[in-house]
């Protein structure tokens, strides 16, 4: 398999063929997957109750994040590839550089709601018009444009080798919706060109919105509520006031006022770890928390490989350990630091998204248990209630 480390090097363009397309939807999922960390620790560092419409805000981006992920899974199976998010090499150390992006771009670290934080969330979802214009042989500045260089790539390869030499993976591979509900939107199967395009084009609209306006095209596509696209929704809560229905993406927001506290978060250093952490286990829990944390993130990547390799109902045990993270990052998030001296600076410790293959490897077993426990059997109802809360 192509690394996005390698394709990096060899410089980000149109891939030409299948090799190289599937090579770039695995980075794909790992540009998806790189903004959930990051985005998880500004939502879940806000005091409860607090910026509820800054917190709903970034809840919706997460959900279609998730969304995106499993669409770039299906369009990665679609074309003979195979998902591959269940190991340590698929999670990013923090900082970390979006795969094939450009160097105009920063680092993207973890950080408490803050606007900093919100700076970096409007880095990730730049559209391409607002987005710096890229250097010859350097990499891209906006996601759309990433998403623009695999679209022109699959239609390339359809036209050169028609779609049954392209589009070769099985259907039994695909998510669709039976198998992840409150996604965000809606997943579908990929298998042709038609469906690939409209996966792109959900992915990319979302994100920044559609044909030169601040909307998504969620009312078009699947005949839902028209929303706010990624960025925009971002850039209300860093401007504290809303959208009008006729702003344009270079405006400011026209609308009300919108209420954000800043200080209503537990600050956190973003760049601790857990070898930071372990100094301190003597005194503090933290260590043993963020561990636990991190094993448990470990079992929801698990999870969703084995959904993206051919048994898609496992999405079905995603969704409650994305809750269990939800409610162990808060518990971290309420212990100081351990280090004193960064307590004294008034920082609270955070999970650290830190995986070591040994965590895979732990909850493996477990994870197949229940998997199992779950009875997925396609056309049967799953059923929770056997398997164990951790």
């Amino acid at each position: 398999m192509i690394t996005a480390l390698a394709l990096d090097a060899q410089g980000f363009g149109i891939p030409k063929d299948l090799k190289t397309l599937r090579a770039y939807l695995q980075a794909a999922l790992e540009v998806e997957h790189l903004t959930i960390p990051v985005y998880m620790t500004g939502m879940y560092s806000l005091h409860s109750g607090t910026n509820r419409p800054a917190y709903f805000a970034i809840r919706s981006v997460l959900l279609e994040e998730m969304l995106h992920m499993t669409l770039a899974a299906n369009l990665l199976n679609a074309v003979g590839g195979t998902p591959d998010v269940g190991h340590s090499r698929f999670v990013a150390k923090y900082p970390a550089k979006l795969p094939f992006s450009s160097d105009q771009l920063p680092l993207i670290g973890l950080q408490h709601f803050s606007p900093a934080a919100l700076r970096t969330f409007l880095t990730i979802e730049t559209p391409r018009k607002l987005a710096p214009k890229p250097r010859p042989g350097d990499g891209w500045t906006s996601i759309g444009q990433f998403y623009d260089a695999i679209r022109q790539g699959l239609e390339h390869l359809v036209k050169e080798q028609g779609e049954a030499a392209v589009f070769t993976g099985p259907a039994t591979r695909q998510v669709g919706p039976d198998d992840f509900y409150n996604s965000g939107g809606e997943v579908f199967a990929v298998h042709d060109l038609k469906s690939a395009q409209l996966a792109i084009r959900v992915i990319s609209d979302q994100g920044e919105g559609t044909e030169g306006t601040i909307w998504d095209s969620d009312d078009l596509i699947f005949g839902e509520q028209r929303q706010l696209a990624h960025y925009f929704r971002f850039n209300e809560i860093y401007t504290g006031r809303s959208y009008g229905p006729h702003d344009a993406p270079a405006d400011p927001p026209s609308g009300p006022l919108i209420d954000v506290t800043w200080d209503d978060v537990y600050p956190i250093h973003g760049d601790s770890k857990i070898a930071d952490y372990k100094k301190y286990a003597t005194t503090s829990a933290v260590h043993e928390q963020a561990v636990a944390f991190n094993t448990r993130y470990a079992a929801l990547l698990r999870y969703l490989h084995t959904a993206f390799n051919g048994t898609p109902r496992a999405m079905a045990l995603a969704i409650p350990t994305m809750l269990e993270l939800r409610d162990r990052s808060e518990q971290l998030y309420r212990n100081p630091h351990p280090d004193p001296k960064l307590a004294a600076r008034g920082l609270y410790a955070s999970p650290t998204f830190e995986l070591e293959q040994s965590q895979f490897d732990t909850v493996g077993p477990t994870v197949e248990e229940n998997l199992r426990l779950a009875g997925l059997e396609p056309g049967q109802p799953i059923d929770l209630s056997p398997v164990p809360s951790h």
